[in-house]
């Protein structure tokens, strides 16, 4: 078995006190014995103004964000999956990538993974969003080997598109991640019912981590509820408002028997080649 965390935040829209807050985070979770540390979407900064992410876009491995996580991430021995960072994007100088960026223990950039899915959604007539005015859409699909097992990555609006799991459980996932910050109108309603689909559907892991309450620079409400669920649904742990680390084990021998015992995955008689 092996201990993860997911890590709860309420950013703000200045860096400076967004990654104070990240240290100390990351440090609780290595105090409890975490592995693997997942950050949320947009932990280091949740702009006030969209076209803010791209005077703070960073190159893959450079920059302020990242640099402090790759210093923590090799000063306590830990795996840490930083939510989301605004990456630059050579197709589209005018917009970046939202990027997941996972860091080994070294402080070693492993994997990036850029949103395939954009939140572009009017949740009411008070309520809309538009994230490809500041966000190019990735182009594939990342399951990378970690300590802790084999890791599918996701941030936030993916987790309405169960084809992009299904493909990551072909390619090997056991884990998902999906850091995020989900809305508080849609997460009342929507934010645990596809966590735990995603979870029993494909028999993973998922370690889920958001942002919660509001957020006085940009006017967003995010639900929290950060969680983690086993591959049978159940919840392991979770911070439902607040700033907070939830740390709980993972075990890939229960993992493996569970799908033994169910192999749903095995009797599909609809099989599809996911493409992008």
């Amino acid at each position: 078995m092996s201990k993860v965390s997911v890590i709860q935040m309420n950013s703000c829209a200045a860096i400076g006190p967004n990654l104070m807050a990240v240290k100390r985070l990351l440090s609780q979770a290595a105090s409890e014995g975490a592995k693997l540390a997942v950050l949320p979407e947009n932990f280091a900064f949740f702009a006030a103004n969209p076209q803010e992410y791209l005077v703070h876009q960073e190159c893959i491995g450079e920059g302020r964000i990242q640099n402090l996580i790759k210093e923590t991430a090799r000063a306590k021995k830990m795996w840490i999956l930083a939510g989301s960072i605004p990456l630059v994007c050579p197709e589209k100088t005018d917009r970046v990538y939202t990027a997941s960026v996972l860091f080994d223990d070294q402080g070693e950039v492993v994997e990036v993974y850029n949103k395939l899915h954009l939140f572009d959604v009017t949740v009411s007539e008070k309520e809309s969003y538009r994230e490809s005015d500041s966000f190019y859409p990735g182009n594939a699909v990342k399951v990378v080997e970690t300590p802790v097992g084999k890791l599918g990555l996701s941030i936030c609006y993916d987790v309405r598109f169960p084809e992009l799991y299904r493909k990551m459980r072909e390619e090997g996932a056991e884990i998902f991640s999906l850091p995020a910050a989900f809305t508080s109108t849609t997460g009342m309603v929507h934010w645990m019912p596809l966590i735990k689909a995603r979870a029993i559907e494909n028999l993973c892991y998922v370690l889920a981590a958001n942002q919660s309450g509001f957020h006085q620079d940009n006017g967003k409400m995010t639900h929290g509820h950060s969680v983690i669920v086993d591959p049978w649904g159940e919840v392991l742990g979770i911070q439902e408002i607040g700033e907070g680390v939830v740390t709980t084990d993972i075990d890939l021998q229960k993992l493996e028997r569970t799908r033994q015992h169910f192999p749903c995955f095995e009797h599909r008689k609809l099989k599809t080649n996911y493409k992008i």
